[in-house]
Parts: C-alpha cells; sequence; structure tokens
C-alpha cells in the first residue's frame, strides 16, 4: 500500500479542515518529510491562492511549492470533462501527485469541497482519483442539520460508492454532530458499516462555526475604518441596532457583532462603552450599513478611545447585509493560529489516532525531526496533564500564549496578575479565552497569601528575613509564583519574558532547591535543526563551571535527553579531539569526562572533542575512528557559557533552526527561565517541555 491518505467529504462544509489539520500534525509527529496534495481546487481571483494550501503549508512549514500542491481547478476540469478529455485531468493529477510521492515519505491527499459549479460530480470525481491515485480514504460527512437517519444514510451511500470501484475506506468521520448526540451517531454508523472501518464523531465547536470580522470584510467587500489589528476576532452572534440605545444594551450577548445604520451614533458609542465596561458582554466589532461614515466628531471620539473593536462600513440597508452575514460560512485560514490549533485539538480529542495510523500502515521514521519532536512534547504533556504558572499577566505575549495553550488543551494554567486588566486586554487583543478555565491570580487578594508569606519566613528566617520582608517579596510576582510550585498548587512556573534570568531563578534556588543528587542547576538548549534534535548545554547558566560541575551538567543533559526520547550520545567540546590538545580548558574537559565514565558507565560520551568532529559522520571518523560518538553526538556540552551562549545563537541565526528552551535542570520542580526577547511560540513550547518535566517527579 503506498504511503499516502486521501481525504473525501460527501457535501459542501463538511469540515474536513480538521481533518487534514489534524492529520499532518499526526503524520508529521511520526515521519520527517510529508507532502500535501489537492487535485482540484476552487478557481480564485488573479493574484489570490487556495486558502487551504496556503494554511497547510504555512503552519506546517512543508517543502512544496504552491503550484505543486494542486494538479487544476475546478473550472478547467469541467471544460475538459465536457470535451470529454477527462482522462487528460486523470493523467494531469497522477503525474503531479508521483512527484510528490517521490519527494516525501507519505502524503496527504485532500479532496474537492462541493462549492459552486460542478458539485454535482464531486463524489465522482474524487472516486476516480483515489481509485487511480491507489490510496485509501477517509470519508467526512456533516451532520449539521441532519437527522442521525439522513446522516447515516449519507455515508453508507459514499462509503459504497467507493468500495464498488475497489478503493478502500479506512475510516468514516461524522463531523459537526451536536455534542449530546456523538455516541448515538458512532453507535448508528457502526451498525450500518463493516467492523472493518474504523468509526469516529466530532461535534460541532462554534469557535470554529463562527466567522471571523476578516472572514466577514471579505465577504461584504468592506471598508475597514477601525480596529485593523483585531479583525480575528469571532462573532458569536449578531443584532441589528435599530431600537433606542436603552433597549438595545439588553439584548448584546457575548462576542456579538452589532449591525446599524452609519448614521447611528448612539449605537455605536454607546456599543464601544458597553464593550469596556465590566457589566455588559464583548464585543466582537461593529458594522455600519448603508455605505454612511460616522460624522467626523464621532470619529474624532472613537480614534481617541484607549481599545476600539473592528468597525467597518458596508454598502447595502442593514437587513440586508444581515442576511449576507448570516449565511456566511466560516473558514479556517493562515493566519488564525487559534482556530487552526482548536481544530488540530478537536482531531486529537475525537479521532483514535493510533488506530487510524495503524490502519494506513503507519510507520515509524529513524532518528528525531524536530516535527516528531514537538509533536510528542504536546502528546507526552497530554497524556498526565500538569499545571502551570505564568507568573507575568501584564504582558501581551503571556496571554496570547495562554490562550493558544487553552485552544491546544494540553495543560492547566494559572495567570499572576489583576483580573480586570487581563480581561480588557483579552478584548483587545481580540482573543477566544475562557476564564473559567484559567485561574487569574492577584497575590495580595489570594487565599494562599497569609499561608506563603508564613511558609516563606520559617524557611529564611535563618537568613535575617522578616515577616515584613516575607509579606513584600510574596507581592513580587516571581516569589510568588516559585512559592505555587513550591506549596504543590502548580507543578511549575514559566517566567522571564518581562524580567531578568535571576529574578526568575533566584526564588527557586531560595526554597525549591537542588535535587538531592544535584550540586548545579544547568540549563539546555534542544536545538531544531533541520533533520535532528540535539542538545545544548550549559548555555544560559553556569559561567565557567568546574571539571566536576561541567561532568553532573552532562549527566543532568543526558538524562534529560533520555526523558525526552532523545537516545544521548555526549560529546564534551573543546579546542581539541582526543589526546592531542594542551592546555588547562582541554584538561578541564578531559578530567570532566572521565568523572562521568565513571559515575555512568552506561553513557555513551566522548571528550574532549571539537564540534565539527561531534556532529560531522566524515570528519568524525576521520579524527576519531572508533568513537562512538563521533559524528553522531546528539548532547553537546560546552565548556564555559561564553562558547555555549554563542555557539547556540549562532546555529539558531545561521541555520535557521529552533531553538526551544533554556531549560533548567537539577532542581527539585521545575522552573524555567525565558528570554525577554522571547516569542510567543517560545513560551509555549516552554511550557510544554515544563509539563513534561513535571511528570517525571
Amino acid at each position: 500500500m503506498n504511503k499516502a491518505i486521501y481525504i473525501a467529504t460527501i457535501e459542501e462544509n463538511c469540515g474536513k479542515t480538521i481533518i487534514s489539520l489534524g492529520l499532518m500534525r499526526t503524520l508529521l509527529g511520526r515521519t520527517a518529510r510529508v507532502g500535501y496534495f489537492r487535485p482540484i481546487i476552487e478557481d480564485y481571483e488573479e493574484g489570490k491562492k487556495d486558502t487551504h494550501i496556503e494554511m497547510v503549508i504555512s503552519h506546517f512549514d512543508l517543502d512544496i511549492n504552491y503550484e505543486d500542491a494542486y494538479a487544476i481547478t475546478k473550472s478547467k476540469l469541467i471544460k475538459k470533462k465536457n470535451k470529454g478529455k477527462l482522462g487528460e485531468v486523470v493523467d494531469l493529477i497522477i503525474e503531479k501527485y508521483k512527484k510528490l510521492e517521490e519527494r516525501f515519505d507519505f502524503v496527504l491527499v485532500e479532496g474537492t469541497s462541493f462549492s459552486g459549479e460542478g458539485t454535482v460530480i464531486e463524489l465522482d470525481m474524487n472516486v476516480l482519483i483515489a481509485k487511480n491515485l491507489g490510496i485509501p480514504t477517509i470519508i467526512v460527512g456533516s451532520g449539521d442539520g441532519k437527522t442521525l437517519e439522513e446522516l447515516v444514510d449519507n455515508l453508507n451511500l459514499a462509503y459504497n460508492s467507493f468500495k464498488v470501484k475497489e478503493v478502500e475506506v479506512l475510516a468514516v468521520i461524522a463531523n459537526k454532530v451536536q455534542p449530546e448526540n456523538l455516541d448515538l451517531v458512532t453507535s448508528g454508523l457502526q451498525k450500518s458499516l463493516p467492523n472493518s472501518i474504523l468509526v469516529n464523531s466530532i461535534p460541532l465547536i462554534s469557535s470554529l462555526h463562527n466567522p471571523t470580522i476578516q472572514e466577514i470584510v471579505e465577504v461584504l467587500d468592506a471598508k475597514i475604518l477601525f480596529g485593523h489589528e483585531y479583525l480575528n476576532n469571532q462573532s458569536g452572534s449578531y443584532s441589528i441596532g435599530a431600537m433606542q440605545l436603552c433597549n438595545y444594551l439588553l439584548h448584546l450577548k457575548e462576542n456579538g457583532l452589532i449591525i446599524t445604520p452609519g448614521d447611528r451614533a448612539d449605537i455605536i458609542l454607546g456599543a464601544l462603552q458597553a464593550n469596556e465596561s465590566a457589566n455588559y458582554p464583548s464585543v466582537s466589532g461593529i458594522v455600519l450599513t448603508g455605505n454612511i461614515i460616522p460624522e467626523e466628531s464621532i470619529l474624532k471620539l472613537i480614534e481617541g478611545l484607549s481599545t476600539v473593536v473592528p468597525i467597518i462600513t458596508v454598502e447595502g440597508g442593514t437587513y440586508h447585509i444581515a442576511n449576507k452575514i448570516g449565511n456566511i460560512k466560516s473558514k479556517i485560514y493562515a493566519g488564525n493560529l487559534q482556530k487552526i490549533e482548536t481544530s488540530i485539538n478537536t482531531f486529537d480529542k475525537y479521532v483514535d489516532l493510533d488506530a487510524l495510523t495503524n490502519k494506513f500502515n503507519a510507520f515509524e521514521a529513524e532518528g528525531m525531526t524536530p516535527k516528531m519532536f514537538q509533536y510528542n512534547l504536546v502528546k507526552r504533556a497530554k497524556e498526565h496533564r500538569k499545571h502551570i504558572v505564568l507568573p507575568e499577566g501584564n504582558d501581551d505575549r503571556i496571554i496570547i500564549a495562554a490562550a493558544r495553550l487553552q485552544a491546544m488543551d494540553v495543560v492547566d494554567i494559572s495567570i499572576i496578575g489583576n483580573q480586570k486588566q487581563i480581561e480588557s486586554k483579552v478584548v483587545e487583543l481580540g482573543l477566544e479565552f475562557d476564564f473559567s478555565k484559567i485561574a487569574i491570580i492577584n497575590p495580595k487578594d489570594s487565599e494562599h497569601y497569609d499561608d506563603y508569606v508564613n511558609t516563606y519566613y520559617e524557611l529564611r528566617k535563618a537568613k535575617n528575613v522578616t515577616l515584613g520582608m516575607a509579606k513584600d517579596l510574596l507581592e513580587d510576582v516571581s516569589y510568588f509564583g516559585t512559592m505555587m510550585v513550591y506549596k504543590g498548587h502548580a507543578d511549575g512556573m514559566v517566567s522571564g519574558a518581562a524580567h531578568t534570568t535571576q529574578h526568575t531563578i533566584l526564588p527557586a534556588l531560595q526554597f525549591i532547591k537542588t535535587k538531592p543528587n544535584s550540586s548545579v542547576v544547568s540549563s539546555i538548549f534542544f536545538m531544531c535543526l533541520e533533520d535532528r534534535v540535539s542538545i545544548f548545554g550549559d548555555c544560559a547558566i553556569n559561567p565557567n563551571p568546574t571539571a566536576e560541575q561541567l561532568a553532573e551538567i552532562a549527566i543532568s543533559s543526558a538524562d534529560s535527553s533520555t526523558a525526552f526520547g532523545i537516545e544521548p550520545k555526549i560529546a564534551m567540546l573543546s579546542y581539541s579531539s582526543g589526546s592531542s590538545g594542551k592546555g588547562d580548558e582541554v584538561d578541564k574537559v578531559r578530567a570532566a569526562t572521565e568523572i562521568v565514565r565513571k559515575k555512568r558507565p552506561d553513557l555513551k560520551i566522548e571528550g574532549p572533542i571539537q564540534y565539527d568532529a561531534a556532529v560531522d559522520m566524515e570528519v568524525g571518523q576521520s579524527k576519531m575512528p572508533n568513537s562512538e560518538v563521533a559524528g553522531q553526538a546528539s548532547v553537546l556540552i560546552f565548556p564555559d557559557l561564553n562558547t555555549g551562549n554563542n555557539t547556540y545563537k549562532a546555529v539558531q541565526r545561521e541555520t535557521g533552526a529552533l531553538a526551544i528552551g533554556p531549560m533548567l535542570q537539577g532542581l527539585n520542580k521545575p522552573v524555567n527561565d525565558l528570554s525577554r526577547g522571547c516569542t510567543i511560540d517560545d513560551i509555549i513550547n516552554t511550557v510544554v517541555i515544563t509539563a513534561i518535566q513535571a511528570q517525571g517527579l
């Protein structure tokens, strides 16, 4: 069987994007090279591209040119069919698919979308393509607006259409099912389909169903007056502002979209004020109808507001526009990371991944690629869910990362900060944020504050800490967050986006302290290179470690490597390889290597060794032909902080490698430090590795 899968739908708006995103994430966690192919795409205006292809290629950073990811547009297909030249289309599809098949270990093929002209032939066309490509199929159907009998009959009809042409069907997925009917739908399909077919049901997810303001702008060809940066806001519902403001305010709903004529300044300003008020729901956006722009004085007033939701203006009457908005079918596009992550998490939650991948003869590639590593990180973090505290709730990056982590459903989160300020930021940033699932903690208002103060005082009074000093320190977010970890109210802490390394780590050193078998706290980076993941240590903490400390860093790094699924082959780096070099620094590395060999004879280690001999097989075999580490080192230990910090940054910048970390080693409980220049992805990755560290305690 070919290493490929075909995703086929039975009608428009089945939500197959969830399946494509979820499968792509799963596949990239199991093999390095995954391709993506859409045989037939919709017709787009000149200069625009297929949104599915753009989203998948950009989000997963696939090495595929856009033009190679599809074969033909739907209008060209119809013209070919009408001329009796369908065979030419099939030949083209096979040719383009085979080119991807040659390049990749696995290819995800996504069928047509059943929209526009030609929908009546699409099911037959999907059957024909899957048959000619010789790949198995997953069939996706939508339960939205259907009875159980209608959904089961439709999916059975599609299944039979593929089977009669001898196309293997691996799974049938019912999407957009009302949550209370999931078991009923799954049971109904299992009764009607052969036992060999995997059946799963996925519920209707409102946050994926609701269109964003960006989508509304595109459909209505609207002009944006305010709030360009919040176009990813989702409209949970919409209402027409036609009555007096005092009455209209009673009809506002959470994340509601307001549709009103452009000359209704009372509704516009009232809605913006309601959005700011803690007593009214948040507003996702305002649509001004009739192509009427508010007067200059009103525009000036809006410009001066601290928070402005998207305000757009359109041609057409209010009720006509409301009907058009009501008919918009939301799509997932490249820029909306929250919808993408919600889709992947939904797929992971409701589809039996192990059974599905076994169905299409999944296999494990050798080594550990960055995509595999990141996939496995999230998977492992979900297996034993942990609680991570983020002390820097005043940083936008932390709030955005928390929203994305919530969409990924990977950890429980507490944020230290001011509740109202964070709620305001969530609205300003246009985030989907369930405050019932994330605790916002103000230290002085916390029920644990007094206990934390007394605990710190008892722990540190021998160091001349007074009760008053303890009270002041426990108002500090780093001390409070660290105490949450110490007391078991959180499993780990991630900080440093807005604080120095010392500010983040000092409380941990004071009362979390090091493990019994550790005398030094050190750090590692997971360096995600193009074809492998290497561990670099120590690149963040110890300026000039002794031979004994260097040996301990190597052992801790090897244990971390094993814990994260990477076989440790340790290279103790220096400016000389083997026994030829002389000098204090190379002697220190040589001594550290011998200490590791005595303490841990089970570990594969080489040192001193130069960087090129450690990572390049040809150089390694030339300089150290009998070494089991040279040329294939996975754990690289630097002799000092200066060398390590500069090397990891040079590798990161020059190769485009993703550096995850630093992850601290040696503490009794996990506390990890972020760079003040960290990205949102850095925060998310660090939270995930912190959660995995906590699992090992």
